[in-house]
Order: structure tokens, then sequence, then C-alpha cells
């Protein structure tokens, strides 16, 4: 159910009803990690003795069975007191994944505080508490309360582009910053975030920021659209305010339960690095991440980028030996080409590719005017007079980059990732040039299954800008997926 907020001579935001949605989205968690606590405590036993006895003795039973009764509850009270269940605290990606992993220990270590002893003169069972079944269950309900919640997980963020689960956020600020944080968050449909508008002191109620996205009113008008309510979230750009004027706003806001408070940076050119608040001595200070993937994101794309780099490998030399063959029987010159691009932090390293040009073809291009006017537009050329007829070949079904294998095991690039730019490319990305040079460039990614040459080079800036803040893991493997058939059908490539 949608509801309206309006002020005076303002357009009504669009304020999603989100009250019965996290009730049922509260309980539907609670239902999932009862099931699969469940799950895994009545798995502990069989596994334990399958390790033991290579083969399942030990039936399920009562004093077992007792246990789980009152561990499950239990377990679902530690999650609670993890904020486990509190809507600020969910979908965050790894720190909840952590956060059930803490909550999973907190349990067994309440389990071995009480000791064998206790329990079992209770439940007159020895295998409920050995050592082994405590690691064993440990793993497990981590495990198994991870799976649950991944599930659901999904489950909302596809439910999300019909409008449920919610989030209404308001924007303190309509400045450049303000805008560059609406149209990130607008970007993924699936984030569940749902701006009903700005407000902003510089500009006139009513006017149109955004698309669809109006000024409110004034910073004075906050308290009127919070009171009324719907709203779950103000995102302050600290470019927008005053210094006073901001934390006069978050103190009259700070004892609201119902509301979040948050600050940008300050820096919405590198919105897509990432901050982290570290406290020096007491005090609060932003560091900026130097790369966009940290912790887990980055150890799985790593894995990813070497498991199916190597797999490949023996198809790869079937391959490359008769490419290499002909491309040194048609034309004098390396087989290799070694390309000078950007990698991660402004670094440059060789790219290799195969060679598709003759050696003379900046000297063949210069009789061709014209084209050098659109090389220095688009740094690429649709019909090239220093391509090769091998060339002409490798490059539609992108067999000419198969060498950058060798880049993506040293660690230089990556399967999947922005394009690989040049130095002189830079300016072309304008004030997002900072966010390209914190991930590996890749020999596939959104350009790739997106259009290839036939789009714009603005375009390709903002699919690499879309895959840079938007980056999973599912991301990659899905645009490594619809890579097959964008190369085999040539689509946009030349």
């Amino acid at each position: 159910m949608n509801t309206t907020l309006s002020t005076d001579e303002t357009p009504a935001p669009n304020i999603i009803d989100t009250t019965r949605s996290d009730s049922v989205l509260i309980l539907s968690l609670i239902l999932v990690d009862l099931a699969m606590l469940t799950i895994a405590f009545l798995l502990a036993p069989p596994i334990l003795s399958i390790i033991q006895h290579g083969e399942i003795l030990t039936p399920i039973t009562a004093p077992h069975s007792t246990l789980i009764f009152w561990l499950v509850p239990l377990w679902i009270i530690i999650f609670w007191s993890f904020g486990l269940y509190n809507r600020r605290n969910l979908f965050s990606g790894t720190d909840e994944y952590a956060s059930v992993l803490n909550a999973c220990t907190l349990g067994m270590m309440f389990i071995a505080f009480f000791d064998s002893d206790l329990i079992t003169s209770v439940f007159s069972s020895e295998l409920i508490t050995s050592r082994r079944m405590l690691i064993i269950s440990w793993i497990l309900t981590s495990f198994c309360v991870g799976i649950g919640r991944f599930t659901v997980r999904r489950i909302v963020r596809a439910m999300r582009t019909n409008g449920f689960f919610a989030v209404n956020v308001l924007i303190v600020g309509a400045n450049e910053e303000g805008q560059a944080i609406a149209q990130q968050l607008n970007a993924n449909p699936r984030s569940g975030i749902n701006i009903i508008g700005f407000v902003d002191d510089k500009l006139k109620s009513g006017a149109e920021v955004l698309p669809d996205l109006f000024v409110l009113g004034s910073t004075e008008s906050v308290d009127i659209l919070v009171n009324q309510g719907g709203i779950h979230e103000l995102i302050i750009p600290t470019t927008a305010l005053p210094r006073e004027k901001l934390l006069r706003l978050i103190k009259a806001f700070v004892g609201y339960d119902h509301l979040t408070i948050r600050l940008s940076s300050g820096l919405y050119e590198i919105l897509t690095t990432g901050v982290q608040v570290q406290k020096i001595n007491g005090v609060p200070l932003i560091s900026i991440n130097k790369v966009r993937l940290t912790g887990p994101d980055l150890l799985i794309k790593r894995a990813l980028d070497v498991v199916v780099s190597l797999a490949v490998l023996p198809v790869l030399f079937l391959i490359v030996l008769p490419i290499a063959i002909i491309i040194r029987l048609e034309s004098p010159g390396p087989i290799l080409h070694r390309r000078r691009v950007i990698g991660v932090g402004g670094r440059e390293f060789d790219a290799f590719k195969f060679r598709t040009m003759f050696i003379d073809g900046d000297e063949r291009l210069k009789k061709r005017p014209d084209l050098l006017l659109e090389l220095q537009e688009n740094f690429k050329l649709k019909d090239d007079p220093r391509i090769t007829s091998t060339g002409k070949f490798l490059r539609p079904k992108s067999l000419d980059e198969l060498p950058q294998i060798i880049n993506v095991l040293w660690g230089q690039m990556s399967l999947i990732g922005p394009r690989m730019i040049t130095a002189e490319e830079q300016d072309k990305y304008g004030k997002w040039r900072t966010n390209l040079i914190t991930v590996k460039p890749g020999i596939t990614g959104l350009w790739q299954v997106s259009g290839r040459s036939n789009l714009s080079y603005e375009d390709r800036v903002m699919l690499d800008m879309h895959y840079i803040r938007n980056y999973t893991i599912w991301m990659d493997i899905s645009i490594l997926w619809w890579t097959i058939p964008a190369v085999f059908l040539k689509r946009g490539a030349y």
C-alpha cells in the first residue's frame, strides 16, 4: 500500500507503507532460522557417527530431541541479541554472515560453559556434548543458517523490484553530491531504496532535481516530513549543509528509534570505493579504501579467476598454438602484442594480446585522416586498415585476447571487470576516473555482453561504473555465462 506525504506547495512524495512487509520479513527470517537450526542439530549426530565409525550407528534419541527443543529457541534469542532481526542489519552482505557466525560461536560457548557433566546428567547422553559434537554442531548451525538467510536474501532482492521490502529515504541536500548519491542508489532496483525526494535550502519547493524526484521543501521541513511517518532513513551529503545546520539536524533526530541517519563521505567522486570509520585515541576518522573489493569479496573473486583460468588452460593451448603459427606465417612481427594499460592503483602493466595488426600499421593509418579523427574520438575503428586478415577473424570472436589469461594468473587482470584502458583514455572517465583504478580490468565485462563496439564511449563508461558500484560474485558469474553467446554471435564486435 502506498501513502503520500506533502507540505505546502510541494509535490506529494511516494511513500511505500512497509509496516506489514517488515513484520512478514522478520517472521519469515525467524521461521527460516528455526528450520535451519533444527536441521543442523539433527544432522550433527549422524555426521559424527559417520566420522567416527564410517556409518550411521547413532540414531536420534529422545534426550537429543529434547535438547534440540531447548537449544533452538536459545539460538533465536542469541540471534536477536546480535541484531540479526533488526531491519538495519539485514542484508548487509558479509557483515550479516559474520554476525551469524559470531552468534553461533556464542551459543556453543554457552553449552561448553555449563559443561558436558551438567547436560549429560540431565539428558543421559555423552554424545550430545562431546567436543567433536560441539565443533560439528557449530559448523552446521553456521552453515545452515547462512544458507537459509542467503536464500531469503535472493527472494527479497527479487521482490524488491516490485516495491516490496522497500526503505523510504529522504535526501537532505540536492547539490551535486546529493544527486550523485540518488543516481547511484536508483541504479539498482533490487537495492530496495525508495527515494521520496530532496529537501534543500537553495532550490525552490517543487523543483525537479532528477526525473520524478523533486524538492519537497527546505531543511526546516524535515521534521514535518519525518513526523508524518513513513520515512526510514535520512541521507545527508556532508557538502550540502553548513556544519552548524548539520549538527542541529542530527541532534534533532538522533533520538528517533525508527529513523536512521546516514552521512556521506563528502567525496562523491569516490563513492564506489567505500570508506571505513576508525577510532584513533577516541577520535573517529574516515579512511578511504584504496580498492573497491576487500576481505571475502576479494578472496572469492580471485579464487574464481584462478580456478576458471587453470581449468581452461588445456583447451586454450590447443587453440593458441595454431593461432600463433598462422600469425607468424601471415606477416612479419611478434606473435604477441603488449598493450600498456592502467591497472589497480593506477599502476601500468603490459596486457598481452595476439598481434592483429601489421607492424607498419601507423603508416597505413596516416593515409586516412578521417579514420585518425574517428580513432581519437572513440579509441576504436570499425574499418581499420592496420588489421591483418588473421586479426579480422580473431577480433570479432575476441580470440586475440586469449593470452590475457596470463595477466589474470599473474594477478594483473580479472576474468570479469571494467574495460582496460590506456593512460590517455583516463580523461574520458572524467570525475569517475578515480573509481576505475580501484578494481582490476577484465577480459570480459558488462560492456562485452551489452553491445561491445556498438556502444558509445559514454555508455561504456557508465557500464563500467555500474559494475564497480554494484559488484557481486553472482554478477561476475552471470557476465561470464552471457559472454559465451555474446562472443559467438559477434554482437557489436569489430
